[in-house]
């Protein structure tokens, strides 16, 4: 099975400039989404029932089902989306025309049954930013043969004016009646365009459809039950997907979550990776979001691989959006899928027993067996790399993000909203690690503002923010180094395991060292020269300058490259302990080792930092430097 990029840069911008000339029907069960902010402190009793009213302060509505994938359609700029429906009489069915006009879908296709059917709404309580239990419209609908029968004829008389047709099943009791299967099935054998189905409970149904399911529903469609917490492993979901292709003969798209897609056709298994997303995400309408994008590209003349990556762009851009059924732009897309930060073998991250492993060595070969290819130039993260200097900045920066969000009430606040900033402050510092401070600031002044526990004139800025944490880290630092010049400690005590001898080698050998790092550039020279290693740099140290949009690794990558010609990435390797290093070497060619390095001991493992680099894009792995010369060797470096 193959893993890579299936769209470059000027391939996804082609693909959404023909979008537009796409005509699409959406024929399925079209629902509301609807958001009721609650207010407890605006509750009352009621006097006719003695009970607590619950106070809605502000209500919105959103298209959810065939809806949100209509709706996501158009904000990819699909010209032409026909809407093939089922409502009711009830309010609701004005609102979710409405908001189709609004978007400019044609309802010509949208029918009205008027007895034994809700317009399918699904109702969502929310309070203090937490989703309550869900109200839904629609769960008791029954199909007239009748309506049924009209639909289908309506879909079959606009095919000639259609490129492609989604079919969308979310609602057991909606328009997927036997009968109406029975009939769309028939349409699908005649037709000349392809359909594809996303369906909750009739993948089986439909021959002749492409199919989009999740990883989950494919194990249940062959006989498997997955009710654990933990994701489907991927050899499950490769196994399940052939059994399916087989079954059905026409290709299938497997959506995996955070780990991508497969695509299943004749050219066999070939997998979408899934995209590092920082922050919170919200993952209801993303399954919309990528089908919208799979079927956009295939009505544009997109290959299922291509398609794929669409709709994997475009989920990745909706489960950002927090409390709404998002949908994406194609500038938003290009945002996220000109140069996609991909997640790499999770299965492989997250298990270290499937480690494989240069023999007689502690270097983890991840993938492909390494290139022996003579390295020119060789970029170096400072910080848990070679530095220990900062060993447990992390215990300083969590602190410090956690008092600044809660604010000068931060000990007093309740245990609840304690432990919830804790854990988002911890996963995101976890996510973040290896980026500028100041990039990591930016993120802090937006969980400062979501949380509201300080007054918005008293939010700081970024560099604010940064001066503060920087106030105590370097207090940190200043205190090793002063033990370093009374000689109370030695450069070993503060430097990975065979570092210094690695770098000599290096130097020794005519390669050229680069120290690229997101501390800031003074202090990174000053702890370099505390160190004894600034001289095998010669000065190609490279730091933070105190703007986001300037980060040293990048910089120092496109220098090289632009020294040594694209053609010749294979030249370049990058060593760090950090995801940034590893995911911009790796999408630019070269080779990105990764230092799974215990600072606190200095040498061994640390499988978290493992998981992170590995997730990155690492093609190596090392715990620490202690076997530099068999790293050498395996990197076509004489020793």
């Amino acid at each position: 099975m193959t893993s890579h990029s299936p769209l470059t840069r000027e391939q996804l911008d082609a693909l959404l400039g023909r979008v537009p000339r796409a005509r699409i029907g959406v024929i399925g069960d079209f629902c509301l989404d609807a958001y009721w902010n609650l207010d407890a402190g605006l509750s009352e009793v009621s006097v006719e029932t003695g009970l607590s009213t619950r106070a809605v302060t502000r209500q919105r509505y959103s298209l959810g089902g065939a809806s949100n994938v209509a709706a996501n359609l158009a904000a990819l700029g699909v010209s032409s989306i026909l809407a093939f429906a089922v409502v009711g009489t009830d309010p609701f069915a004005a609102e979710l025309l409405r908001l189709l006009h609004a978007i400019d879908v044609d309802t010509q296709g949208v029918l009205v049954q008027e007895s034994e059917w809700n317009t399918p709404v699904y109702v969502k309580p929310v309070e203090r930013d937490r989703e309550e239990n869900r109200i839904d419209f629609g769960n008791a609908n029954a199909l007239a043969p009748v309506v049924g029968d009209r639909l289908v004829a309506a879909l079959a008389g606009a095919l000639g004016g259609l490129d492609l047709v989604i079919i969308n099943q979310q609602l057991l009791h909606g328009i997927h009646t036997e009968r109406f299967r029975a009939a769309l099935s028939r349409l699908i054998s005649s037709a000349r365009i392809p359909f594809i189905s996303d369906s909750r409970s009739f993948s089986d149904s439909y021959t002749g459809a492409l199919r989009k399911l999740n990883d989950r529903e494919a194990l249940r469609l062959v006989g498997v039950q997955w009710d654990r917490a933990e994701p489907v492993p991927r050899p499950d979901a490769e196994r399940a997907a052939d059994v399916l292709y087989e079954r059905w003969k026409t290709p299938l798209f497997l959506t995996r979550g955070s780990r991508g897609m497969l695509v299943r056709d004749a050219a066999g298994t070939r997998e979408v990776p899934g995209l590092q997303i920082l922050g919170r995400i919200d993952t209801v309408g993303a399954g919309d979001s990528a089908l919208a994008g799979i079927a956009a590209a295939l009505a544009a003349g997109a290959d299922p691989l291509a398609a794929a990556a669409l709709g994997n762009f475009a989920a990745g851009v909706t489960v950002k959006k927090l409390f709404v059924t998002g949908t994406a732009s194609p500038q938003e897309i290009r945002a996220v899928g000109t140069d996609p930060d991909y997640v790499y073998q999770p299965e492989l991250a997250e298990d270290p027993r499937a480690a494989r492993f240069v023999e007689g060595t502690e270097i983890e070969v991840v993938g492909a067996a390494p290139e022996a290819v003579r390295p020119t130039h060789a970029i170096f993260d400072n910080d848990g790399t070679i530095s220990t200097l900062r060993e447990g900045w992390e215990k300083i920066m969590e602190p410090v993000m956690i008092r600044s969000i809660l604010g000068p009430g931060w000990k007093t606040v309740e245990e609840k909203l304690f432990l919830t900033v804790k854990e988002r402050v911890h996963d995101y510092v976890e996510k973040t690690t290896g980026v500028q401070t100041l990039v990591q600031m930016h993120g802090l002044v937006e969980m400062v503002r979501e949380f509201g526990a300080v007054p918005a004139s008293e939010v700081k800025t970024p560099m604010g923010y940064k001066d503060a944490y920087n106030a105590e880290l370097l207090a940190m630092v200043s205190g090793r180094v002063a033990k370093l010049n009374r000689g109370e400690l030695d450069v070993e005590d503060f430097t990975v395991k065979g570092a210094h001898p690695f770098l000599e080698a290096l130097a020794a050998a005519g390669v050229k060292l680069y120290l690229a790092s997101g501390t800031d550039q003074d202090d990174l020279v000053a702890e370099a020269r505390a160190l004894g290693h600034a001289e095998l740099f010669q000065g190609r140290m490279h730091g933070a300058v105190g703007d986001v949009n300037v980060e040293a690794k990048r910089i120092v990558l496109e220098k090289i490259l632009a020294e040594i010609g694209p053609e010749n990435a294979r030249t370049l390797v990058t060593f760090g302990d950090g995801p940034v290093e590893m995911r911009e070497t790796r999408r630019r060619g070269g080779r990105a080792v990764g230092v799974a390095s215990d600072e606190l001991r200095r040498f061994g493992w640390n499988l978290a930092k493992r998981t992170r680099l590995i997730r990155a894009g690492a093609g190596l792995l090392v715990p620490d430097f202690s076997t530099w010369r068999q790293l050498c060797r395996t990197l076509g470096v004489p020793a």
